[in-house]
């Protein structure tokens, strides 16, 4: 191989790995916007969370068993994650579409939870509608849920691409945006779980 096509080749390496650095860099932005949201809606919560006109509050609807499997379904996604990356980094694809398939099935399966939780709160009466206290519950945990149906949309179709085209350069950007975001929405999580659930149980 000629000196010029060597430098050709390196040269277009570092131009992926500059590419991918950037995106890794904005999707850090876009994380921190999400982080003013996040805390927008827990302030919303924490000026609400006495406002029960006359309903129920935390501690008459919560049912922390419940969430408590929830929750670890949630870390549990985040620890197959972290396989998928360490697999990705041993340029496993095998391994890489098994772990994000046990992450994809834990995600589904918190969902799935959370749907029961709003359909059976709903059911019962204590809709968004019925006070302040449920309009920022159903606003923050609804919001924390719609990022989680996302992400596992976006594990579907990163699933179908790896598949296709192995783990390219492009593929290995996606996979470390994707886990930043999944393990973001699993902090978001714990502080949905210890400041709604767990103090309003109490």
């Amino acid at each position: 191989m000629s000196t010029d096509t060597l430098s050709h080749a390196n040269a277009h390496d570092h131009g992926h790995h500059d590419a991918g650095a950037n995106k890794v860099f904005g999707f850090w932005i876009y994380l921190m916007s999400d982080c003013i949201i996040f805390a927008t809606l827990f302030a919303t919560y924490a000026v609400l969370v006495n406002g029960t006109a006359g309903g129920p509050t935390g501690k008459d609807i919560f049912e922390l068993p419940f969430v408590l499997v929830e929750t670890f379904l949630l870390l549990f996604s985040s620890i197959t994650y972290g396989m998928a990356v360490i697999a990705m980094n041993k340029q496993n694809r095998g391994q890489v579409m098994t772990w994000l398939a046990l992450t994809f099935l834990f995600g589904a399966g918190f969902i799935g939870m959370e749907i029961y939780e709003f359909h059976h709160l709903i059911a019962e009466g204590f809709g968004p509608d019925r006070s302040g206290f449920l309009s920022a519950f159903f606003a923050l945990v609804g919001t924390h849920g719609l990022h989680v149906t996302s992400g596992l949309i976006w594990m579907l179709v990163l699933m179908v691409q790896i598949s296709r085209r192995g783990l390219t350069s492009t593929n290995r950007t996606r996979v470390m945006c994707l886990s930043m975001f999944w393990h973001f929405l699993d902090v978001v999580w714990i502080c949905v779980f210890s400041v709604v659930y767990l103090m309003g149980a109490m």
